[in-house]
């Protein structure tokens, strides 16, 4: 007899953390603390509106803090809850496997001139 599939908790999962924007926003606070302004440069193409609401959610989620340092203008940190670094090792494995997938792709289309 085949076992059932649990797809609930993969959409569960996705819920939280799907998306275009989480993946990159997490990966890049795994190395530590960030700036907004410093996730905005390693992201790239998002805007701040988007990094904002996407923070936000994280944030809800409780994966990532959001620390305001009493400076002016206010400084404002982000950093991955100890509940966020949980994910550490699925975004490393979708980093790796989103590397070898690239180069696949590359060498496929190399090879089909």
């Amino acid at each position: 007899m085949q076992e059932k599939i649990e797809i609930q908790p993969v959409m569960d999962a996705l819920e939280v953390i799907g998306g275009k924007w989480k993946f990159p926003i997490l990966y890049s606070l795994c190395s530590g603390k960030k700036r907004f302004k410093d996730l905005l440069q390693d992201i790239g193409k998002i805007t701040p509106k988007m990094l904002s609401l996407e923070l936000k959610d994280l944030e809800i989620n409780g994966l990532v803090t959001r620390t305001a340092i009493p400076t002016v203008p206010v400084t404002v940190e982000y950093e991955m809850t100890e509940y966020g670094l949980t994910l550490k090792p699925v975004l490393v494995h979708i980093q790796e496997w989103g590397k070898k997938h690239r180069e696949k792709i590359i060498n496929e289309s190399l090879n089909s001139k």
